[in-house]
Parts: structure tokens; C-alpha cells; sequence
């Protein structure tokens, strides 16, 4: 059962995204930024508990609050997981206001036709019944487009919202992600093909049914405003793409009713070793500023 206040918040609230959900090929890189070297562990399990202390650290600071960030999207494990004597979904809820998202995909296939298409999601119903049991709002699932391959890109929208379409049979609201690589060699070309393919098929949805889209900032400013008013959108919100804090809230800065759904810029200047107060001061500056670029009025 869909939770109207999360939706509202979700929907129409000032604010942006937090992203929690780097996955197990990611986490090493990660806590290397972070300030732990990959010899401070030995098991991928050691791994993911110093990547829970990070992000529950991130979870409890004072300015991680639905105030500046409307919702947050978590790494399977770290919805599973506690934070405060609470399930992680729980205490963002109930603590601090934020809508808790989960990851659902599973990796990437090998690249063909110029994208990388999801790879198989094994018990993905069964995630889903979890997820809302747990209290979860909704998924996050993302695909790669390097090229700008109509076959390809079309193959890639259709597989999203396909999986979007059983996620939403279960409650959730999905977040469709068809990540435009920044470094393309057509980063363009691709984002007008996307564009076309996201349209056609938010038409196509039923009355009533919705999507959030999570897309690459694009080199036109409110290039994808379409989108952002289309009746099935619930909101359009951006990726940083590998592009520092500050060029990614520019840049996010130009198009305006789309909002920051920002990972590794949320987190570029944390470090392990930074006192409570540093820390907290840190991320405080961060959320500050990417909120500033997603409050950006048309």
C-alpha cells in the first residue's frame, strides 16, 4: 500500500536525493575515497561492515534530515541492516524524514549495440516483498548507454520499464535509470534518442501509473523539461555521472524542476579520519549546496 505522505514528499517536496547504494564492485573504490585502503579488510564481509559505519555515520549526522534530503536510496544489504537499535528504513522514516529507496539491479550485461543492459535479477519478487515489508517507497534500477544506438537505447528503455511495471504491481514506485556515460563520444546524440524513447513509453503507461526517471545531466539546459511535466513522470532527477560536486550542481543548476539524486559528489570530501565535528560540518556544506542547485525554480 502506497504511503501518501511519502509520495507527496517524494513527488513534490524541495530537496534531492541521496544516494547510498554503491553495490559490491563499487564499495572498494569508495572506501578508498573515503580514507580506508583495501588492506583494512580481508572478507567482503569485513568490507561491507566498514561500508555500513560510513553510511550510518552519514545517516546520523545531524543534517541528514528530510529537510534538505527528501529521500535516499540503499544498497540491498544496507536495508537490511540497522542503524540505531532501528531497521535502516525505519530509522529514516521515523528519525529522520527521509523516504527510503532500495538498488535492485543486479549489475550490467556485457556492452552490445553501444549499451550495457541490465543483467538477470534473480528473486527480485522476493526483494520486493522484503523491501515492503520493510517499509520501502520504491526501487532503483540502472542501465548504461554509451553510444547513440537507436536499437540499443530503445532495448534499454524497454527493459526499465518493463521491470518498472512488475516493481509497481507490488507497491513501489520505481526509478527508472538509463545512465548517458558523461564521457561519451555522443553524449548528445544519445540524449536525443533517449529523450524520443523515455517519451514513447511514459505515453504508454496506464492512467494513473507513474515513474521517477534518474538520468545524466544534460548538455542542453532543460533539455528534458518534457519529461519533467509529462502527467506519468513523479519526478525527473539527476545522476553526478563522475563530475565533482561543484560542476555537477552547475551544470544541475541550468535545468530547472530536476534535482540531484547525487552519490559519489554527496561524499567527494569525507574521510574516515575527520573528527565528528569535521565530519558533520562536511556533509552539512554538501547537502547545502547540492540542495541549493535542485531548488532552482522555471
Amino acid at each position: 500500500m502506497v504511503n501518501d505522505t511519502m509520495a507527496a514528499q517524494v513527488s513534490g517536496k524541495d530537496g534531492f536525493i541521496a544516494a547510498l547504494d554503491q553495490s559490491g564492485g563499487s564499495t572498494p573504490g569508495a572506501l578508498r575515497r573515503y580514507g580506508i585502503p583495501d588492506s583494512a579488510y580481508s572478507s567482503e564481509t569485513e568490507m561491507f561492515a566498514l561500508m555500513h559505519a560510513m553510511r550510518s555515520r552519514i545517516m546520523t549526522a545531524p543534517a541528514f534530515t528530510g529537510t534538505r534530503i527528501i529521500a535516499t536510496i540503499l544498497f540491498e544489504q544496507t536495508m537490511d541492516r540497522e542503524v540505531q537499535g532501528k531497521s535502516v528504513p525505519a530509522f529514516l522514516w521515523e528519525d529522520r524524514k527521509v523516504v527510503p529507496f532500495v538498488k535492485v539491479d543486479k549489475g550490467l550485461e556485457t556492452e552490445r549495440e553501444g549499451v550495457r543492459l541490465m543483467a538477470p535479477i534473480p528473486s527480485l519478487d522476493t526483494l520486493l516483498d522484503r523491501a515492503v515489508r520493510l517499509g520501502v517507497f520504491g526501487t532503483k534500477m540502472r542501465s548504461v548507454i554509451n553510444l547513440p544506438s537507436k536499437e540499443g537505447i530503445a532495448a534499454i528503455v524497454t527493459q526499465q520499464f518493463e521491470l518498472a511495471a512488475r516493481i509497481a504491481r507490488h507497491g513501489l514506485m520505481p526509478i527508472v535509470e538509463p545512465e548517458v556515460l558523461v564521457n561519451s563520444p555522443d553524449k548528445k546524440g544519445a540524449e536525443t534518442i533517449l529523450l524520443a524513447e523515455l517519451k514513447r513509453q511514459l505515453d504508454e503507461l496506464p492512467v494513473g501509473q507513474q515513474v521517477m526517471l534518474k538520468l545524466t545531466i544534460p548538455d542542453v539546459p532543460d533539455y528534458y523539461l518534457e519529461l519533467i511535466n509529462h502527467p506519468h513522470a513523479a519526478r525527473v532527477v539527476a545522476l553526478s555521472g563522475g563530475y565533482t560536486r561543484a560542476d555537477a550542481c552547475n551544470r544541475l543548476a541550468l535545468n530547472h524542476g530536476m534535482i540531484a539524486s547525487f552519490s559519489r559528489a554527496l561524499i567527494e570530501d569525507l574521510t574516515h579520519s575527520m573528527s565528528d565535528a569535521q565530519f558533520n560540518t562536511t556533509l552539512a556544506e554538501s547537502i547545502e549546496q547540492i540542495y541549493r542547485a535542485s531548488t532552482v525554480k522555471v
